[in-house]
């Protein structure tokens, strides 16, 4: 899902239904830092192992060659911990997310609608539970009106 039809690592990931929560397959843009990783990562595995970039997952664990969703919430558990970040788990960086960008949307000319999509989410309503307030913030744009 992260590879183009020529085998290269994408500019986005293009889930399928079956690889999402609510089955609605969609298209996720790529950080270009974390695509530089990818990158490094796939010229990694095909020198060091027989790879099938079609087939092949990114994630894999000591058992298993390929991941499901519950092994990626207990490895971030696990980070998290390591890292001794309370109160953290693998869907507080998806809120952070959504809060950040909602916050920046606007400096490149787009809406909360566009996070919306991003996100995956069908209803906005969705989207907006998940951005965090700011007191301080609010503020400064009072003062600025």
């Amino acid at each position: 899902m992260v590879v183009d039809p020529d085998g290269e690592i994408g500019t986005t990931i293009n889930l399928t239904n079956n690889a999402t929560k609510g089955k609605s397959g969609r298209i996720v843009l790529v950080n270009k830092y974390l695509r530089k990783s990818l990158v490094e990562l796939l010229n990694q595995e095909k020198t060091n192992h027989h790879h099938d970039i079609h087939e092949d997952y990114v994630i894999t664990t000591e058992r298993s060659p390929h991941t499901s969703s519950q092994s990626i919430v207990n490895m971030f558990q696990r980070w998290y911990r390591d890292l001794d970040y309370v109160g953290c788990s693998s869907h507080s960086g998806r809120r952070t997310f959504i809060t950040n960008t909602s916050r920046r949307i606007g400096q490149v000319g787009g809406s909360l609608r566009d996070v919306q999509v991003m996100v995956g989410h069908k209803n906005l309503q969705t989207t907006q539970r998940y951005i965090d307030y700011d007191t301080e913030c609010q503020r400064k744009v009072v003062d600025q009106v």
